[in-house]
């Protein structure tokens, strides 16, 4: 495990000598309320590394070195949000392994069927509820964690070769890059929704303006624990308090402390003495109905990228999901925007 910036500068000048390099990444968002990069997973020259971002090591330069060569990805979407949030660190090319699988028409593109098809090795499944900021760091977690990286050079060589031989290595090159462009967007949820749970359209009223109360006390208790929101407590727990509240019940969660226990009924209470006028309004209905010709040309798209997909022996999805033809039919101006030039080819819009 490198975890010193002597550790690291050592490392750099052999990661120099290479074009690409495989890279994954473990976070913890399961024990602690913000999520944090826990460990970087690196494979080039035939050598796995674990680098500790969690200890006090400068990883700026081992960035700068990263950001000249090709990075290769298992599914980079999380992968590149996380460096980007983390590290600041954005790469300039990509090459994302399962993209380049679902062009070449395969169906099952995890990185444990992808190594079982290519090389004939059954990977040991890992614990998605580990805790990956524990230190020292379980041999066999350490393990796990080299076999990310470990095949991706070579399944990337593999995969490489085939989309040549097929003629789409440039329709992939297009896929990745706009994976790139697309990991670089803020996702930005509206404040004034975040409350809404799953099952929260279904309280209205009173309910609802309890259940945003607890959900803020919810969210203001994990952040001072560090723990996740539903270690505090569940979501279908936190619902059902909000209609019981409403519905004029007593409640108490005896596995409270006295402290939360005391501000969890203040907070119902507060909730309980709004006027009706600032309860929370149910969400508006989103968009219109289609008309009959939108709904035309989305069956008419549809179809051709069906015989499309049947030919290329894809997935339909993979080359306009249905909400992208939908988005399409009704604006063809924006085909340019929502698609890569490959996919555009195919249905020639």
């Amino acid at each position: 495990m490198i975890s010193t910036d002597s550790q690291l500068a050592e490392l750099l000048p052999q990661l120099q000598k290479v074009d690409r390099v495989a890279v994954d990444t473990e976070a913890d968002s399961l024990h602690c309320y913000f999520e944090k990069l826990c460990l970087l997973q690196l494979s080039f020259s035939g050598r796995d590394f674990l680098i500790d971002p969690l200890a006090p090591v400068d990883l700026q330069p081992l960035c700068a070195t990263l950001a000249a060569r090709e990075i290769v990805l298992q599914g980079a979407d999380f992968d590149l949000r996380l460096l980007r949030r983390s590290l600041h660190f954005v790469p300039q090319k990509i090459f994302d392994t399962v993209i380049a699988a679902r062009l070449l028409g395969i169906r099952e593109f995890s990185l444990a069927s992808l190594v079982q098809r290519f090389f004939g090795v059954a990977l040991a499944k890992g614990s998605q509820k580990a805790n990956w900021a524990q230190r020292p760091l379980p041999e066999t977690m350490a393990k796990y964690a080299m076999n990310d990286t470990h095949y991706l050079l070579p399944l990337a060589e593999k995969l490489e070769e085939e989309l040549k031989t097929g003629g789409r290595l440039t329709w992939f090159r297009q896929s990745c890059q706009r994976a790139l462009e697309q990991a670089l967007v803020q996702r930005v949820r509206d404040p004034e929704d975040a409350w809404r749970i799953a099952g929260s359209g279904a309280l209205s009223g009173k309910s609802a303006a309890v259940l945003k109360t607890l959900w803020h006390w919810r969210e203001d208790e994990a952040r001072k624990a560090d723990r996740p929101p539903f270690h505090i407590l569940q979501n279908s727990l936190l619902l059902s308090a909000a209609e019981r509240f409403a519905a004029g019940d007593t409640l108490d969660f005896r596995y409270f402390s006295p402290r939360r226990r005391r501000t969890f009924q203040a907070a119902a209470k507060e909730a309980l003495r709004l006027p009706e006028a600032e309860w929370p309004q149910p969400r508006p209905r989103m968009g219109t109905r289609p008309s009959r010709l939108v709904v035309q040309k989305t069956e008419d798209l549809k179809q051709r990228r069906d015989r499309a997909a049947t030919k290329l022996e894809i997935e339909p999805s993979f080359i306009s999901p249905r909400s992208i033809l939908e988005s399409i039919a009704s604006d063809q101006g924006r085909s340019a925007e929502l698609r890569v030039p490959w996919q555009r080819e195919i249905l020639n819009v």
